[in-house]
């Protein structure tokens, strides 16, 4: 970026001029380069940059000193500074006109929030984010509760029942905007991510703990040496003991991916099977697992509220907005090749990520309830 750019940006800041991407965009760079020492370690800066950045850093100190920063443009600071930081100081000179044409959008869509729908063993449903607090059902010898905050749980038992010899199974679904967290009859919690669903016994009986997955889920597995804990996802099965880990087994997502934060996991898929450790993922991909070391906790971002990008192409990032959003994508013309890495909450309305993609030449358009992406 040309330091005439960054003149023009600052003049447009400092006149309340800019779009709130572009407020962002300048704040965020400020507390990205701020040190407690009033001065910048020229050696952290690369050489090209160092004009242009003092320049930015001496024009915005005494105002950024003074604004209180909008939720959303902190929110964004860690993306602006991995997806858009690199791009921004090699803009070329239609910079202006570029940010220039990132306007506010008179439609918007929300972000999602707990919401699920639970299927009963005789067929009948209940939405749990509209569900009252306290009993919603009785399934065989077990009481299903709602808690204050939303979460379910089926650890009450009904001690005047004899146990059950029949099997009963519940299926817990997310919509596109949904998430949902359950506790099993075994103790185990379970986070449940947008467009996902799960189906589970009321009760475990038997020697083993069965699952079914697809989509998206976060499991803390209550311990029980004698009865493994099994998931069932897209053809491959994760086998614990009692442990903390992520299946992403989303349909349209290349491979299935396990990632293990706590203990050890075994994946299997046919006669192929390895065993990954905490901080590794298994990447179960035509009939291969495939193992390597990720940042865990990245992974399950999404659990705390969180979007998280590590070299992402565009379509990749739009199948998670999708989810959340609840919105349909459309692609037209040839996109740029473009990948994305940071990290932003899910709270943000939609425009705003879009605002911030916007950065790197990506432009849309929201038109209801379709996104529609544009070169």
């Amino acid at each position: 970026m040309q330091p005439q750019d960054i003149e023009d940006l600052i003049e447009r800041y400092n006149s309340g001029m800019t779009t709130p991407a572009e407020n962002a965009l300048v704040e965020s760079w400020y507390l990205k380069y701020k040190h407690d020492d009033p001065y910048l370690s020229q050696e952290q800066l690369e050489e090209d940059q160092k004009e242009s950045l003092d320049s930015l850093l001496n024009e915005i100190q005494g105002r950024t000193k003074r604004i209180q920063l909008s939720r959303w443009a902190i929110a964004a600071s860690i993306l602006f500074f991995m997806a858009v930081g690199g791009y921004f100081f090699t803009i070329n000179n239609n910079s202006r006109r570029q940010i220039a044409a990132v306007k506010p959008q008179k439609q918007d869509v929300a972000p999602g929030g707990n919401k699920a729908i639970l299927t009963l063993g005789d067929g009948s449903t209940i939405v749990l984010n509209g569900a009252k607090i306290g009993k919603l059902a009785r399934q065989g010898n077990i009481i299903i509760k709602k808690a204050a905050d939303g979460q379910i749980s089926y650890r009450d038992v009904v001690v005047d029942f004899h146990p059950s010899k029949n099997i009963i199974y519940n299926t817990a679904a997310t919509p596109q905007g949904g998430q949902y967290q359950f506790i099993l009859a075994d103790g185990t919690k379970v986070w449940l991510n947008a467009s996902s669903s799960i189906k589970y016994p009321v009760v475990f009986n038997g020697n083993e703990r069965r699952v079914e997955l697809t989509g998206e889920a976060y499991f803390e597995v209550a311990h029980n040496a004698k009865k493994p804990f099994k998931v069932i996802s897209n053809g491959q099965t994760v086998e614990v003991l009692g442990t903390h880990f992520n299946i992403n087994a989303y349909n349209d997502e290349q491979a299935v991916k396990t990632t293990l934060l706590e203990g050890s996991v075994k994946v299997s898929a046919g006669k192929v099977s390895n065993i990954i450790k905490p901080g590794q993922q298994a990447r179960f991909d035509h009939g291969l697992i495939d193992v390597m070391n990720v940042d865990a906790d990245e992974v399950v971002a999404w659990k705390n509220g969180f979007f998280f990008f590590e070299d992402n192409n565009i379509q990749e990032v739009m199948r998670q907005l999708s989810r959340w959003y609840g919105v349909e994508i459309r692609y037209e013309g040839q996109l740029p090749s473009r990948r994305f890495s940071g990290e932003i909450s899910r709270n943000v309305n939609l425009s705003q990520i879009l605002d911030i993609l916007s950065f790197k030449q990506i432009h849309y358009k929201i038109d209801g309830k379709t996104i529609i992406v544009m070169n």
